[in-house]
C-alpha cells in the first residue's frame, strides 16, 4: 500500500475512535481541529443540531505562513474570543485523529489561555 493513502487510513481509524467517545451538543459544543501543510482550521459543531457555530482559519485571520506553531497560537486565540462573545464557555476538544503535538497542541494551548474551558 502507498504510504500516504496508509496514513490516511490510519488517521481516519483514530478519528473515528475519538468521535464515538466525543459529541458537541449545544451546552459544550466540540472544538474540531484540520491541519494541512500550509494552514490550520478549527470550528465549534454542534453535532445534535449538524450546525458549525464558529469557525476560524489560518487563511480567515490572513496570516502569511498558516503552517506554523505561531499561526496556530492566531487561530487558538481567535477562535476562542469568537466562542466567548457568543457565549460559548466550555467545549470538548477533538484533535480529528492528529496527535496532540506542534500545532495542534499550540492551539489548544492558547485556546485555553484566551478562556475557553476542556
Amino acid at each position: 500500500m502507498e504510504k500516504n493513502k496508509l496514513k490516511t487510513l490510519r488517521r481516519s481509524r483514530r478519528k473515528t475512535g475519538i468521535r464515538k467517545r466525543i459529541t458537541g451538543v449545544a451546552e459544550k459544543p466540540r472544538l474540531t481541529v484540520f491541519r494541512s501543510a500550509k494552514h490550520i482550521y478549527a470550528q465549534i459543531v454542534n453535532d445534535l443540531d449538524g450546525k458549525t457555530i464558529l469557525s476560524a482559519s489560518s487563511v480567515s485571520a490572513k496570516i502569511g505562513n498558516g503552517g506554523n506553531v505561531d499561526a496556530a497560537k492566531a487561530v487558538g486565540t481567535k477562535i476562542a474570543e469568537d466562542a466567548k462573545a457568543a457565549g460559548i464557555e466550555s467545549i470538548a476538544f477533538d484533535r480529528n485523529g492528529f496527535r496532540y503535538h506542534g500545532r495542534v497542541k499550540a492551539l489548544a494551548d492558547a485556546a485555553r489561555e484566551a478562556g475557553l474551558k476542556f
